[in-house]
């Protein structure tokens, strides 16, 4: 599957311990475009397993998160994310910075998610606590579109997350990639032969259909290089 992320966007991974969130978010994104609710716990806690320091570790997954997306910048969320109540202060940020919500769920087997526990020394829980969170994830799954999500990806097997790749796709208003010269016409209210003899030493030319006629300036064809320093009329 290829996944196509807006490239500012807020990315929110859903699913249970050891579906393979964080090792899919360091395949795909930078570690600093990476905020794991374990590494939280751990800046608080010195203990990223220590539960007790649970909101503590998210206040400050919120506020990164929060001067990540001000300063326009992608962001991903990597924490099991399968209740509702714990994507909603996500997508609030997201309407606050005006940033594209997605949603990339790893609805793995229950079976392949508890053997891949047992082998992490890190992860002493028992079942029930996977088994809880896969009945939390599934209830709330055909709600996320409704929650505000503009994105929703879902991922159902280990090959197809490792066949995944992810493609950022550029802004329709990121115009970074374009280079000039430009000619910047300001206000031309009342001045539309003023603008095409202004345009006709610019370089454009007349198309034949507006030949003759009093078409609209967008009706003009460029014709040689559109040099020459920004002018106004």
């Amino acid at each position: 599957m290829q996944i196509t992320l807006p490239e500012l966007s807020l990315v929110v991974l859903i699913g249970p311990s050891g579906a393979g969130k964080s090792t899919f978010a360091r395949t795909h994104f930078r570690a600093t475009e990476i905020l794991s609710s374990d590494t939280c716990r751990g800046l608080v806690a010195d203990d990223e397993n220590d539960q007790s320091a649970t909101g503590d570790a998210f206040e400050v997954l919120h506020y990164i998160a929060r001067k990540r997306l001000a300063s326009g910048r992608l962001t991903v969320i990597d924490a099991t994310n399968v209740q509702a109540e714990a994507r909603k202060p996500l997508l609030a940020l997201a309407r606050e910075f005006h940033v594209l919500p997605v949603a990339i769920v790893f609805d793995l087997p229950e079976r392949i998610c508890q053997e891949r526990n047992k082998t992490r020394p890190d992860r002493d829980f028992g079942p029930h606590v996977v088994r809880r969170q896969f009945g939390e994830m599934r209830r709330s799954l055909r709600g996320l579109q409704r929650e505000g999500f503009r994105y929703i990806f879902t991922l159902s097997s280990p090959e197809a997350v490792a066949a995944t790749t992810i493609e950022r796709q550029a802004l329709w208003n990121n115009r970074r990639h374009d280079h000039g010269p430009f000619d910047i016409i300001g206000d031309i209210h009342g001045c539309y032969d003023e603008l095409v003899d202004l345009l006709e030493r610019l370089g454009f030319v007349r198309n034949q259909q507006s030949a003759g006629s009093r078409q609209p300036a967008a009706q003009l064809d460029a014709g040689n290089s559109m040099a020459g320093s920004p002018t106004q009329c």
